[in-house]
């Protein structure tokens, strides 16, 4: 079996010693792993693209692995939502999952399980986060405070849009003459224009 063990410290005054020791005993029990170290030092957990943790993944898609071993979900995982993606994309491409810490081996029932109930937790918590955002939107409306993103010009900078474009000036050049980005010039030309 062709196994990833993953490791990961924020800084490089620390070490993986810990983790590699842990992941090493896990290993030592099965003589038929082939493992394979991936190991991201120095680089912290809430960063979306690590090396090592993406040269694991590009190893699993191209099906080099079967197992990915970790000490513990948060060496892997910058949140809740980024390992179920992530365990979603393992049972995908069929690589079984373990976490030391937490006991979770997704090759045995109670690892799928375990999978099962992490996902149906972040579900629930997502759906109540929803709930409270749409709450708050719709108390806030009630209040009359405005939802959204402010407007980035002002109503004389769009009656000055209006009269410029009306003189044959171009998108371009009218946002380079008011200082603002053409998106915005097309977007106050569009509520402009007359229907």
């Amino acid at each position: 079996m062709r196994v990833a063990a993953y490791v990961r410290c924020s800084t490089t005054e620390q070490n993986v010693n810990l983790q590699r020791d842990a992941v090493t005993a896990l290993c030592s029990r099965h003589p038929d792993w082939t493992v394979t170290e991936y190991a991201d030092i120095g680089v912290s957990g809430t960063k979306d693209s690590r090396p090592a943790l993406n040269r694991l993944m590009a190893d699993c898609r191209r099906g080099k692995i079967d197992k990915v071993v970790v000490w513990r979900f948060d060496r892997a995982a910058r949140s809740v939502t980024h390992l179920l993606r992530m365990l979603d994309e393992f049972r995908e491409l069929c690589v079984d999952f373990v976490s030391i810490s937490e006991s979770i081996d997704t090759a045995t029932a109670t690892g799928k399980l375990m999978f099962t109930i992490i996902g149906a937790m972040a579900e629930f918590e997502r759906s109540l986060i929803v709930e409270r955002v749409r709450a708050g939107q719709k108390a806030a409306k009630a209040r009359g405070k405005h939802i959204g993103r402010k407007a980035s010009y002002s109503s004389a900078q769009a009656a000055q849009i209006a009269t410029l474009r009306e003189g044959g000036a171009s998108v371009r050049v009218i946002a380079a003459q008011m200082g603002l980005g053409r998106q915005t010039v097309q977007r106050v030309i569009g509520v402009a224009r007359p229907s």
